[in-house]
């Protein structure tokens, strides 16, 4: 049987990406009504952090309990990796002793790397270029509170980072319209803007991504790595907060969403992101169920 690997949403088909997000309300539901669901019993999950998380290491590692697994938290001063070790040899190594390794990097190319070499699953819980686990879960969360988003436009205020660039890869999947609202200099990659031409725009100014928008996203305008950066961005960023005024631009049902920790602000006003009907919460729960079902995709 050929390994599958999760490094992009485009490893899944647009088919088995919208059965995935299906099963995730499903095992939602299980773990909700405390059903048992141990789908993976005796699985081990490899979960390799060079950069750090609540959110993903919770989500994952909750997962892999629930499902009568369990999950091996490494950070670099738990490894070789982090003495230099190859990532080839990691991956041939892990291979031989669990079930599938998720990996939160900076690099895209070293977590490519690491499935050429691995024989298990190597799922991308973030790197520079890409945040699909995310995506997932963003998907899950609007496909629960507004129904398919087949059709729909949905706005990106602010940088052209990774998860952006996911985005761009989900409007592709399942078919909706991305208007990218972010400044000069920060555009996402832009091959992925070239091979997206029909369902990809790039604005200046959040309010042209505004009108008919049934989906508002936004993220740290500096994100890890990126720290020394941040009074330079919050200059080129001015402008770009996601308010109730802006909110009011899109259409009256649009949700708000943000993958986390939020800076309130900057990128999104405490009004925003704390309303009463936010679904913010939601979507970080989601992370939860997405990554389950996930993770049964690839290992059961």
């Amino acid at each position: 049987m050929t390994t599958r690997h999760f490094l992009t949403l485009l490893d899944l088909s647009s088919q088995e990406l919208r059965d995935l997000i299906q099963r995730a309300s499903e095992l939602k539901k299980l773990q909700k009504s405390g059903q048992p669901h141990d789908l993976l019993k005796n699985k081990v999950l490899g979960m390799v952090f060079e950069k750090s998380s609540t959110r993903t290491r919770v989500s994952f590692e909750a997962g892999m309990v629930q499902m009568g697994g369990a999950a091996i938290f490494l950070s670099p001063n738990d490894t070789q990796l982090g003495r230099g070790e190859p990532v080839e040899d990691t991956a041939r190594v892990l291979s031989e002793m669990v079930d599938a390794v998720m990996v939160r990097t900076f690099e895209h190319e070293k977590l490519v790397r690491m499935a050429e070499f691995s024989s298990i699953p190597i799922i991308n819980a973030l790197t520079d270029d890409y945040h699909p686990c995310q995506l997932l879960a963003d998907m899950q969360n609007f496909f629960e509170h507004r129904g398919d988003i087949q059709g729909k436009t949905v706005s990106w205020v602010g940088d052209g980072n990774n998860m952006c660039n996911s985005y761009i890869n989900a409007a592709r999947q399942l078919d909706f319209e991305l208007v990218v609202a972010c400044p000069e200099g920060y555009d996402p990659m832009p091959s992925l803007v070239e091979a997206n031409r029909d369902r990809v725009k790039i604005v200046r100014t959040p309010e042209e991504a505004m009108p008919g928008s049934s989906l508002v996203v936004t993220d740290v305008w500096a994100s890890m790595g990126q720290e020394g950066e941040q009074a330079k961005r919050e200059k080129d960023f001015a402008g770009y907060e996601v308010t109730s005024a802006l909110m009011a631009m899109a259409k009256p049902d649009a949700l708000f969403m943000h993958c986390l920790p939020a800076h309130r602000g900057e990128e999104v006003s405490a009004e925003v992101i704390d309303a009463p009907d936010s679904v913010v919460w939601d979507e970080a729960g989601n992370c939860l169920h997405a990554q389950k079902a996930l993770l049964e995709f690839l290992i059961a």
